[in-house]
């Protein structure tokens, strides 16, 4: 181990979204402007970022690997086959053995149609345990009995892109995908880890997670609007189908093998608590990284939900902390993905340094547009009902995008 912290970069970046796959085309499409992709017929009253037509087997070669995926877990593995091959890792295994991962993961997907059947035969039937539980057994395939372990995803990733090295799955939601971040960056400053794949998935389109989160009173209905625009009782979370698997290494490591960063990952601080309003400002307020000036060389990142209060909160302890930071709230345009949020944004904004742009404002109510080359990216994500996150990245001299 290290005696002093190592430099942690960014050298792969794999994210799928409803703009596509790959983060050059992601900064194409929202360097024309603010252009979501947006189902709002399929769902409603409520929205989807859905996913594009997609080829699995350009990342997931064999048929019957696919077969025994849920698209959470098959978006989760393509994601990461491109962070690998963005970073410029053979398929050797070999190579990939000594890589690690860490994985935010959610708890699996549902059958719909076997779910209907249940219900349809349950109903009126005089032994209703019984009829539920042939039901099950016989229509039910047995990789969905599986689905519910969260760290099946990192398994079939290991399995598809023979990334063999340690691994550890996050629950959570927001807070899986800060904690995976954090816990990887750790790892590799403190020593333990050279080299980490690190990121999650989220299938936004399920009926039955839209089901839950409306019960609970979160879903954005009716009429769509850019995050920061929505305000109460017209706010709410648009969800949006995103995979994001980052490569995290050492300095030494990547300079080692030759491979050019996208950014320095700087800080990863995360926390959670009681939302009590003041309690949860001065959680968010301690996250906050010391940067020099007003911000004008910095952007913002925020991953923030549209839940009105909680973006008010996010929108407001920014302005104060760097009044001159240009502020996006990427899920106007991807949506909101839970386990992949945070990741999903350190991936947009590692990007961004790369390129050396500050993308146009996603929202009229955003700050102006600025030729300023950016120094540091800040990501930062209030969770819809715990969790607080931020990740402080900075430009290196390395890839242009």
């Amino acid at each position: 181990m290290s005696d002093s912290p190592r430099d942690v970069v960014i050298t792969g970046i794999g994210l799928v979204s409803s703009l596509g796959e790959g983060i050059g085309a992601h900064l194409d499409r929202i360097g024309r402007g603010p252009q979501p992709s947006i189902d709002a017929e399929g769902y409603a009253p409520y929205f989807v970022h859905p996913l594009p037509a997609m080829d699995w087997s350009s990342q997931i070669p064999k048929r019957g690997d696919q077969r025994q995926m849920e698209t959470w877990q098959k978006l989760g593995t393509y994601a990461a086959g491109l962070a690998l091959e963005d970073a410029g890792i053979p398929a050797d295994e070999a190579v990939r053995a000594k890589i690690d991962m860490v994985v935010a993961a959610g708890g699996g997907e549902r059958d719909a149609t076997v779910d209907a059947m249940v219900i349809d035969r349950a109903r009126g039937a005089n032994d209703p345990e019984r009829v539920i539980n042939e039901t099950l057994s016989t229509e039910l395939r047995p990789t969905l009995f599986l689905a519910q372990l969260s760290n099946l995803l990192a398994g079939n990733i290991s399995i598809v892109h023979k990334v063999t090295g340690s691994s550890r799955t996050f629950m959570g939601e927001e807070a899986a995908g800060i904690s995976a971040l954090a816990s990887a960056r750790a790892r590799i400053a403190a020593g333990q880890s050279d080299i980490c794949l690190v990121g999650g998935a989220f299938s936004a389109e399920r009926k039955d997670l839209i089901l839950n989160f409306d019960l609970a009173g979160l879903m954005l209905r009716d009429e769509w609007r850019p995050v920061f625009s929505r305000a109460a009782p017209h706010d709410g979370i648009t969800v949006g189908s995103v995979g994001a698997f980052l490569i995290l290494e050492s300095a030494e490591h990547a300079a080692a093998r030759s491979a050019p960063a996208y950014a320095r990952l700087a800080a990863v601080s995360g926390d959670r608590g009681r939302r009590e309003p003041a309690a949860t400002v001065a959680r968010f307020k301690r996250m906050l990284p010391e940067i020099d000036g007003n911000g004008e060389d910095t952007m913002i990142f925020s991953g923030a939900t549209g839940i009105a209060p909680l973006a008010d909160v996010e929108r407001s302890v920014l302005r104060d902390w760097l009044p001159g930071a240009a502020l996006r709230a990427y899920g106007t345009i991807l949506g909101h993905s839970f386990e992949a949020q945070v990741p999903a944004g350190v991936a947009l904004a590692a990007g961004a340094l790369a390129r050396g742009i500050v993308p146009p404002p996603f929202d009229s109510g955003e700050e102006r547009p600025t030729d300023t080359r950016p120094i540091h990216a800040v990501v930062t994500g209030i969770g819809h009902l715990h969790a607080e996150g931020v990740c402080l990245l900075e430009a290196v001299d390395g890839r242009r995008l």
